[in-house]
């Protein structure tokens, strides 16, 4: 006999509609969402992560705006607060769902990847001190050959950071968590690229009039640095340029326009080489009734 799906998990490029789904499919089945989007979990950071916080009604929801921005939540944190939301969900007797575009994280929970809580190594960090930027990366590269996470190459405090993490687990210093037994049930919304980009196009210009570039003003007055929302996804990256004065408005708003549309499309090269790695997707086609696929699927 079929074991019953314990965890159901909703992906998608940004734009393709997936709390709407969520939200729909977690009051038909009595179940609690937990976000898998790296950039949720930050509060007063609304518009430009795209909460739309409104779209949940009665739904509870995990994992967004749990850490104050300026913070560095990484993959190793998400993997613990997820064990920490379905245990919860589960005593609450509802059925947990995962949902959310931020690959790694979804793979972290899919694939059980090993991440691991590791101090600071004093000595470590000393001895690194006069290596160049680019012998840090070979260091890196020369502990964990299979890097996961290559956004730590790009800035010197988080691939020394790594570094750090990999020499403990290179030896044996790093305990790692243990996640939940899940069978899980994956769906994925998709849709023909030329909609898709309209959706994206049509939601940017939704969330600068919204005030997305007063809420990239208002988090760098309260103490967040422009270094700092650089790494907190494309919107901040570009409004943080446009308020310093790098790019005007205008250019601005092609630049991170192209820049989402080239994200969503690395998105669903992620989501096929999962596939490839033996994930199976149940795809949904956005503008259908989906709902209806969905507990199609799960009968």
């Amino acid at each position: 006999m079929q074991q019953k799906p314990n965890l159901i998990v909703l992906l998608g490029a940004t734009a393709s509609g997936k709390t709407a789904l969520g939200v729909q499919m977690a009051m038909a089945l009595n179940g609690e969402i937990i976000s898998a989007d790296s950039r949720q979990v930050y509060r007063g950071m609304n518009i430009g992560s795209g909460k739309d916080l409104e779209e949940y009604g009665q739904v509870p929801y995990h994992l967004i705006d749990i850490v104050d921005p300026g913070y560095e939540y990484n993959v190793f944190e998400f993997q613990r607060d997820f064990c920490a939301a379905f245990a919860e969900i589960n005593r609450n007797g509802h059925l947990p769902m995962l949902v959310g575009g931020t690959g790694l994280y979804l793979e972290s929970i899919l694939r059980d990847y090993q991440f691991t809580a590791v101090p600071e190594n004093p000595e470590l960090r000393e001895r690194l001190a006069p290596a160049s930027h680019e012998e840090l990366i070979q260091q890196l590269l020369s502990l964990n050959p299979n890097l996961h996470n290559t956004t730590d190459t790009l800035d010197r405090t988080r691939l020394l950071r790594a570094i750090e993490i990999a020499q403990a687990e290179k030896d044996g210093l790093a305990p790692a968590i243990t996640l939940p037994a899940i069978n899980p049930v994956i769906f994925g919304i998709r849709w023909p690229r030329p909609e898709l980009k309209e959706r994206i196009t049509a939601r940017l210009k939704q969330r600068l009039e919204q005030g997305l570039i007063e809420e990239v003003e208002r988090l760098h007055q309260e103490g967040v640095s422009w270094a700092s929302l650089h790494f907190y996804g494309l919107e901040y990256r570009f409004v943080a340029a446009y308020l310093q004065g790098e790019l005007n408005r205008n250019d601005m708003y092609q630049k991170l326009n192209a820049a989402i549309h080239t994200f969503s499309k690395q998105q669903e090269k992620w989501f096929r080489r999962m596939e490839r790695k033996g994930t199976t997707i149940h795809w949904l086609d956005g503008g259908t009734p989906m709902l209806e696929k969905v507990m199609a699927v799960l009968r």
